[in-house]
């Protein structure tokens, strides 16, 4: 299939203004050693999910509900589902918690869908989460992640909409040289789901390696440069360089 590069779409430069004056505004407050990051979390989701709402409505609160609503914007307040694996580093992921709160939070977000923006802000907070984060990165919406630190991206990485990365055994992504990656709904495992096997095996995605629509790579399977996974496959076992993996035709 030919290469088809993609268009190059505008938006006015006023907003393209506005833009990179608040993600310069980020990258500045995530590079200085007084950042409290919680704290940064906290103030942008609060300004995204309730920009309006006064002290007198939180004291008019019948329901009680606001408080609850707002300690959400907290990821101190809150409990994600890696804090309670056994094979956490704790020292690793406690800095990392607040920016993978706030790139959740910002992708259920009305900003989410923004391709522009989006990609744009999830390029800054992957330079601080994963372990190495090369150059020219793109995540679409809703991406998940386990732990981030155990994520070795290379340059020219796309990950598109609904992946889960589960980086526990830590995961290796290889540099790509046509924009072309991780499409919608794959998951990428590093921990056997066998009772007798669950010791952390790093997956490798090649360079130049595509994984399409709905994929699932098991733990320990390296995918070798300029190979391809096809839509639904489970990939159990080493591909060879230049494979086409079919996936699934039902």
């Amino acid at each position: 299939m030919p290469f088809l590069p993609l268009r190059s779409v505008g938006i006015p430069s006023e907003t393209s203004a506005v833009y990179s004056e608040w993600l310069a505004w980020l990258s500045e407050e995530l590079d200085s050693e007084q950042c409290d990051r919680n704290e940064l979390c906290r103030r942008i989701l609060t300004n995204i999910y309730f920009p309006h709402l006064s002290d007198a409505q939180l004291r008019n609160d019948a329901t009680h509900f606001l408080p609850v609503a707002l300690a959400q914007m907290n990821p101190e307040n809150v409990t994600l589902e890696p804090e309670y694996y056994q094979d956490i580093d704790l020292e690793r992921y406690t800095p990392r918690k607040p920016l993978l709160w706030l790139w959740e939070m910002f992708d259920r977000s009305y900003l989410g869908e923004n391709v522009e923006l989006g990609i744009r802000f999830r390029r800054i907070l992957a330079g601080h989460v994963f372990g190495r984060c090369g150059a020219n990165f793109k995540a679409f919406p809703h991406v998940r992640l386990s732990f981030g630190y155990n994520l070795d991206v290379g340059d020219n990485v796309v990950i598109h909409r609904h992946v889960l990365l589960d980086d526990r055994g830590g995961i290796e992504i290889g540099m790509v040289r046509q924009f072309q990656f991780l499409q919608t709904f794959i998951l990428i495992r590093t921990i056997s789901l066998m009772a007798h096997r669950r010791n952390p095996q790093k997956p490798v995605i090649g360079r130049g390696a595509r994984i399409t629509y709905h994929a699932t790579i098991l733990a320990g399977v390296h995918v070798a440069d300029d190979s391809m996974v096809g839509a639904g496959a489970i990939l159990t076992k080493n591909t060879s360089r230049t494979a086409s993996i079919p996936g699934n035709s039902s």
